[in-house]
């Protein structure tokens, strides 16, 4: 899905809303030289690009997707990067994935120049993917420990979204697959749920207005953490 054009037809374009208005945002600052930490197909790599950023991809070869990284590398070992190459190191939807997850922090500390940021999305509230390769959920206090473990001295946690898009896209990512069985009866479950779908994505926003600490209920967390 295009994140800066979601389809809203689908029953999770706002998680992609969200995600292209952060990742947006950090367009504005990121350059220099950008490793991309899990980057799998590299969605990303075109809106850091635009702003002339060096970009360089890192995935390994048993990646789900296509095979796109410039440099091939497992994240749960230590990476074939030499120290202080990154201005900036992105990291999207992968942590949970990684079953020595600190080890891959580390060496992000150690190939990040001084001054330099690691900026960091990860699920929370979410379904299990890309089983059996699926083996965490954080915290806050777990993401601040383990960056800081790491080396990082100031490390931001902010939550994705609120209680009510939370619910939203967990009833939206659980009613999609009811859409099954023969064309009659997939065309008639969709043309159901997609209003539901659309309503939901469409006020939940609003409504997290209401939760006043986004951190105890969120989709995932966004993570910046800087190298002194």
């Amino acid at each position: 899905m295009n994140i800066n054009h979601p389809n809203k037809k689908a029953h999770n374009w706002l998680f992609y809303k969200l995600m292209g208005q952060r990742l947006t945002t950090l367009q504005k600052e990121l350059s220099g030289t950008i490793y991309d930490l899990g980057c799998g197909e590299k969605p990303y790599e075109a809106i850091f690009r635009a702003k002339g950023a060096n970009y360089v991809g890192v995935d390994w070869s048993s990646t789900p997707h296509e095979l796109k990284a410039d440099v091939v590398a497992d994240l749960n070992a230590p990476l074939p990067i030499e120290d202080a190459q990154a201005n900036f190191i992105i990291s999207i939807s992968v942590l949970e994935h990684l079953s020595e997850p600190q080890i891959m922090l580390n060496e992000a500390y150690r190939i990040l120049k001084p001054q330099g940021a690691f900026i960091m999305q990860v699920p929370f509230q979410w379904m299990i993917h890309e089983a059996p390769y699926d083996f965490f959920r954080y915290t806050p206090f777990a993401l601040e420990k383990m960056f800081k473990k790491a080396g990082f001295t100031t490390v931001e946690v902010e939550a994705m979204a609120g209680y009510f898009t939370t619910r939203a896209l967990k009833f939206n990512y659980f009613s999609s697959r009811w859409i099954r069985g023969s064309y009659p009866r997939r065309a008639l479950t969709y043309a159901i749920l997609r209003p539901i779908w659309y309503l939901l994505q469409a006020t939940a926003p609003l409504f997290d207005k209401l939760d006043y600490d986004w951190k105890l209920e969120t989709i995932g967390y966004w993570i910046r953490a800087t190298k002194n």
